[in-house]
């Protein structure tokens, strides 16, 4: 199981593709989860590998959905009395399951470097490529599909300038950059805006490119272009995360249930219950006390 994960996150880090990685280091029986049990959950809510089963996967895939959201690791532990297992560094939540048993689960978000892509053979657009790379960014020289993760900078010194903007433009870069005076690029935005491209568009190109630093020669150029791209990154709000659906927790079983997409439930006393199968409502429906009352 461990290199069928290992071979699936080098698949995903191949194509840029983002990821938890998330690995079990404590339990206290009775859990069926074991230290060094591994799990792989996708941006898009796969969830590959082992940690437990449904007493831990709901809470794992809501935990990882936040990590990719902000970028930041987490050490998560479940256990019936979360109370109990409080301390600094750690988040304590529930364990759904009632087989009274805990588990430590650290989650660690596997995100693709920045994708920065420089237009031109300019000195300022080399010193940007060696900058770029020692900073850990993925510097290409072509963009990829459509994607608002790529950084694209224009450093082409009069060397197809408009259709180099343009090509940034289309491809929906969550930064574009132009390194020209603003009378130049002033004359490219009218050429631009000739050729339908929208003015509110063109509003979001950054001109001049940079922090103003006083840079002069071109490795100071990038560096002020960098600078200007880490402040925005860091400024950036994380991604909102949606709430998780409702659940109930089985009362025979003790899986946990997505109340919406429930498919057996009943009635008891006035209170709704949930199950993740007929053959556990059946039991509940012949004995409700006895359950209860467990």
């Amino acid at each position: 199981m461990r290199a069928e994960l290992l071979q699936l996150a080098a698949d995903l880090s191949r194509k840029r593709q983002p990821f938890v990685l998330a690995m079990v280091v404590r339990r206290e029986p009775y859990s069926s989860a074991q230290p060094g049990d591994m799990a792989i959950i996708t941006a898009d809510g796969g969830y590959h590998g082992w940690l437990g089963g449904n007493c831990t996967q709901p809470t794992v895939k809501r935990e990882a959905a936040q990590a990719l959201a902000d970028g930041k690791p987490r050490l998560v532990s479940l256990s019936p009395d979360p109370r109990s297992q409080e301390r600094p560094g750690v988040t304590a939540l529930p364990m759904m399951c009632h087989s009274g048993g805990s588990v430590d689960i650290y989650l660690e978000p596997m995100l693709p470097p920045p994708q920065l892509v420089v237009f031109g053979e300019s000195p300022c657009a080399r010193a940007l490529l060696r900058l770029g790379e020692v900073m850990g960014y993925a510097v290409e020289r072509q963009l990829a599909p459509a994607s608002e993760a790529q950084l694209a900078v224009i450093a082409t010194m009069g060397e197809d300038d408009e259709e180099s903007l343009a090509k940034a433009l289309g491809a929906g870069c969550a930064y574009v950059a132009v390194v020209a005076s603003r009378k130049r690029f002033a004359e490219m935005r009218e050429a631009l805006l000739a050729r339908g491209i929208s003015a509110q568009a063109l509003d979001q190109v950054h001109n001049p490119a940079g922090l103003d630093l006083g840079a002069r020669l071109p490795e100071e150029v990038a560096l002020s272009i960098l600078a200007e791209i880490v402040q925005l990154r860091r400024a950036a709000r994380p991604r909102a995360v949606p709430d998780p659906p409702a659940t109930g927790i089985d009362p025979v079983c003790g899986m946990t249930v997505e109340v919406a997409t429930a498919r057996h439930r009943a009635t008891h006393a006035g209170h709704d219950y949930f199950f993740c199968n007929p053959r556990c409502r059946e039991k509940f429906l012949a004995d409700p006390v006895k359950f209860l009352a467990a």
